[in-house]
């Protein structure tokens, strides 16, 4: 069965004075929640009766009785009066200090400005430790004011009350959501008629539905035009609250006619709402004029309570982290899907859309069976067509298949996205660096120390930087070249590739290697006599690099005695112009003359010394 009951009481968050503010919602409560209200007047009687008090009581006690199987979840204290505000007074003797002080003001004709104040706090942890029992209220002092401004007493606005709102939870209650609207404003001969609209409302089922509101400085005794209407609807409960004196200091939860000057009262309104509404328009109206005067009485409302048994999840998510790759359209959304201000589970596949801009980009769904205030995490790795520019907005939209569209019936379904705008990191320009030169040390291959080229980079640490054979290797930081600064090629032409790390993404450099024929170096002596050392003439930097040389060797006397090349080494043996061709040759200087065949190099000439 569906219950709609609204209160009207002051609800606030930290302690400050603020003046007349519309009522708007404040804070929700979802489960088999319901609620009671305590509460008295610090009055003596009504107060426009007649002028033989101006004083409040000290003191005033009411009594809270919560079934057994009735577990308080909040609970709320609230006093009012004449004047700007007291923000300490006592409750059963312990301090209590306000959280927040309301003001609101009447410019009355005869005495001018005149100011009356509302007070809240938070005393949930007290009535859960304290339970069922007489609370009384005490300390209320509005004595100054009530001195300093004869007009309270003149008018017969002097007042003062308090009442305890007790939220509570019950197994064997439906699910409902409790939703506060927050607020305080006045209705007086210059202001006759106030409006309130609550959004946010959700009605599937109109049995059972209340209203009741929490109101201060209501005379029963002056009922002139005022009445409550819930859209349009004029409301009652004869004979506590006729239809033309809705602010008659009574109080509905004790049926008591004594609440002076303060009114706790609720209504049956289950033909004043229809299924479907989304919102609720409150009226409240004084003042009629008689004989050219107009006569009204002074009312002061609090804020407003909705308990709604719509069984109903309400679906909303949060993104914990999204892992932006430099130079990729990938991205790890990490996200969150809560089911907190709600009346029922979310069901599990319940849809999940993912918009880069207004473009789908990718879709996911609820794993689990999400429970009233739980919630459950995942992530989706979601790639970002190039279609979409490097700036863009991220928007996640759970209980939404892909098409704007949902599923799950909601009880709000206004709150199903959240957006984050992301920057792409683009692949950052290779930029060049001169290239590094190497000696050929055979079949074009050279020894290299790559981290030379460090010397045109700004390096904050050696871990920073890492070298690649190829710009894909580098994209993906694979493939590493272990040791940089004794890299022999493998090819020829080759690119060597430097990442750079840096704290936003990384910088790309290229350069190439070069193979160069530097001078080879000829040995002085050499020893052909098969000790596996130094056994032929070996000039170191010839062979397999100048691949097109001639080697000729001299004996003393200018005969040619030996003529090589890259595949014919000279070991001390002649091949030409001897008679003893293949012998090895007397110890002693021999002369030679090398033929490059390399435009950059000149014969070379000189002696080797060849002994046993």
């Amino acid at each position: 069965m569906f219950r709609f009951i609204i209160f009207l009481f002051l609800v606030f968050s930290y302690s400050q004075q603020v003046f007349c503010q519309e009522i708007s919602l404040f804070r929700q409560f979802n489960g088999r929640y319901d609620y009671t209200a305590i509460g008295n007047t610090l009055n003596q009687f009504e107060n426009n009766i007649d002028q033989s008090f101006c004083e409040l009581l000290p003191e005033s006690e009411a009594e809270l009785t919560l079934n057994s199987d009735e577990t308080v979840v909040a609970a709320f204290l609230y006093w009012a009066g004449s004047g700007s505000g007291d923000e300490q007074v006592t409750l059963n003797e312990e301090y209590i200090e306000a959280d927040a002080t309301y003001n609101v003001d009447y410019n009355d004709p005869n005495y001018g400005l005149l100011t009356y104040f509302a007070c809240y706090t938070d005393i949930t942890h007290y009535i859960q430790s304290t339970g069922n029992g007489t609370y009384t209220f005490s300390d209320l002092d509005i004595s100054e004011p009530l001195a300093t401004f004869p007009g309270y007493c003149g008018n017969r606005t002097n007042f003062g009350g308090w009442a305890i709102y007790v939220i509570y939870e019950d197994d064997n209650l439906p699910l409902n959501q409790i939703n506060l609207f927050q607020g305080l404003e006045i209705i007086n001969r210059n202001v006759q008629e106030k409006i309130i609209t609550l959004e946010n409302i959700n009605v599937l089922d109109n049995n059972g539905a209340k209203i009741g509101f929490l109101a201060w400085e209501g005379d029963s005794l002056l009922n002139y035009g005022e009445s409550l209407s819930i859209n349009d609807n004029i409301i009652s409960n004869p004979p506590l609250n006729p239809a033309n004196n809705a602010f008659n200091g009574t109080n509905s939860f004790t049926n008591s006619t004594e609440f002076y000057n303060c009114d706790l009262d609720f209504y049956n309104i289950e033909n004043n709402i229809s299924i479907g509404d989304s919102s609720v328009e409150i009226k409240l109206t004084t003042g009629e004029t008689i004989g050219g005067t107009i006569f009204a009485d002074l009312i002061i409302l609090n804020n407003v309570i909705t308990v709604l048994n719509s069984q109903l999840p309400d679906a909303t998510v949060q993104i914990d982290n999204i892992e932006n790759i430099c130079a990729s359209t990938d991205l790890t959304i990490d996200y969150t899907i809560y089911n907190v201000n709600s009346t029922d589970i979310l069901p599990a596949n319940t849809p999940i859309a993912f918009y880069a801009d207004t473009q789908l980009i990718a879709q996911s769904q609820t794993i689990n069976d999400i429970p009233i205030g739980e919630a459950e995490s995942n992530s989706i790795l979601a790639t970002i067509p190039d279609s979409v520019p490097l700036n863009f907005i991220l928007s996640v939209m759970v209980d939404d298949n892909g098409t704007g569209n949902g599923i799950v019936i909601e009880l709000n379904e206004n709150n199903n996205t959240t957006n984050t705008p992301i920057e792409l990191i683009p692949t950052p320009e290779i930029q060049p660096l001169e290239p590094l030169l190497g000696c050929d040390i055979g079949f074009n291959t050279a020894i290299f120390d790559l981290t030379v080229r460090e010397e045109n980079l700004s390096i904050e640490s050696p871990e920073d930087v890492n070298y690649f054979t190829s710009l894909e290797d580098l994209q993906d930081n694979s493939n590493v070249i272990l040791v940089p600064d004794n890299y022999q090629n493998n090819t020829l032409p080759q690119f060597i590739y430097i990442r750079l790390e840096t704290a936003l993404c990384y910088e790309i450099y290229r350069f190439e290697l070069l193979i160069e024929n530097c001078p080879p170096y000829v040995p002085e002596v050499f020893t052909p006599n098969n000790d596996g050392h130094n056994d032929w003439f070996n000039i170191q930097g010839l062979y397999d690099i100048f691949e097109r040389h001639q080697l000729l060797i001299y004996n003393r006397w200018g005969t040619l005695i030996f003529e090589g090349n890259n595949d014919l080494k000279w070991d001390g043996r002649a091949n030409r112009g001897l008679t003893n061709q293949g012998d090895l040759l007397p110890v002693g200087t021999y002369y030679y003359v090398l033929y490059l065949n390399d435009t950059n190099y000149k014969p070379l000439t000189g002696f080797v010394y060849m002994t046993y």
